[in-house]
């Protein structure tokens, strides 16, 4: 994967003011609660560079983004989680995926979101349209995923994947999907929350949970001012007892690399591979759909590594 620099100079002095992006993870009312926060405005922004996006584009994948960092927590050592969404509007589907160690990459099926009229505002129910939103955990030492799907009922991604858990997991769950722009269109703060009843979590914790998560201010605003995210959570939920548990790093990463691509060309049949010596074009381009990273093979390169592999010819 190559990282594209971003090349704003303003944005680039926010950026390195703020403290590195990274997932905490928090119990609340006696470990009745648990609460995992992230913060990702670096994370966010390198997104929106690699991929080109516009502010809409960034907003809809970024809260995709934001949502497989949290996802990521229910996983460990190096499992992976899944975040699928396929729908009829504009947007057409969102693919993200996460591992346990705070990687995440994805990606817009639709870049950009074709539109019909001018957006008012950045309500995302008639871009998604009819849709589904599935779950998948992949497991190390299983060859299937464990995969779970339900109907988009909001278009909301934040209340759709509350939705899921309390359909698929019988867990009540929030979400909160936090992406701050400034006047410029620029991202200064990016967050996100994901709080989970905890086995014996009653109707009175929860009824209280509900009532301070109504009252929140606005996460990507806060750290879009250069706070932490484990401030946050401490200001915001004082009043249940936070108990910190773990904190893990966070970043837009794919281990797609010139040697995988590399790999894939050495391995197409005879007749595949001559078809690309003879008919191009050069210089051949490959491009990774989850990090939009371009690999490029010129001619006389591409002919000796397929040689190599006993397969091209000019």
């Amino acid at each position: 994967m190559i990282k594209k620099k971003i090349e704003d100079r303003d944005l680039q002095e926010h950026l390195a003011s703020l403290p590195e992006d990274g997932r905490e993870v928090f119990l609340l009312h006696n470990d009745l609660i648990r609460v995992t926060a992230i913060q990702a405005t670096n994370l966010i922004n390198q997104m929106r560079e690699n991929h080109e996006l516009g502010l809409l584009e960034t907003y809809v994948l970024g809260q995709a983004y934001l949502a497989a960092g949290l996802l990521s927590a229910t996983v460990k050592g190096n499992d992976r989680i899944q975040l699928n969404i396929e729908c009829g509007g504009p947007i057409g589907g969102v693919f993200v995926e996460a591992w346990a160690v705070g990687a995440v990459r994805g990606y817009l099926k639709h870049n950009p979101i074709p539109l019909q009229r001018q957006l008012t505002s950045l309500d995302l129910n008639e871009l998604y349209g009819p849709g589904f939103l599935s779950v998948s955990k992949l497991l190390e030492g299983h060859k299937t995923p464990f995969t779970g799907q339900t109907m988009m009922a909001y278009g909301d991604l934040a209340k759709d994947l509350a939705l899921y858990y309390q359909q698929s997991e019988q867990t009540p769950s929030l979400f909160v999907l936090s992406i701050h722009f400034d006047t410029a269109g620029q991202v200064t703060g990016s967050g996100a929350l994901f709080l989970q009843a905890m086995p014996g979590c009653d109707d009175a914790v929860l009824s209280q949970l509900e009532q301070t998560a109504g009252r929140l201010a606005s996460l990507g605003s806060f750290l879009s001012e250069g706070k932490p995210v484990s401030e946050y959570v401490q200001e915001q939920f004082a009043s249940l007892g936070v108990r910190h548990l773990a904190h893990q790093p966070l970043g837009f990463s794919c281990p797609c690399s010139r040697e995988q691509y590399t790999r894939y060309l050495q391995q197409l049949n005879q007749e595949d591979q001559a078809d690309i010596l003879e008919n191009g074009p050069f210089p051949l381009e490959l491009v990774c759909v989850n990090c939009n990273t371009h690999y490029q093979y010129e001619k006389f390169e591409l002919a000796s590594l397929l040689s190599k592999a006993g397969g091209g010819r000019l």
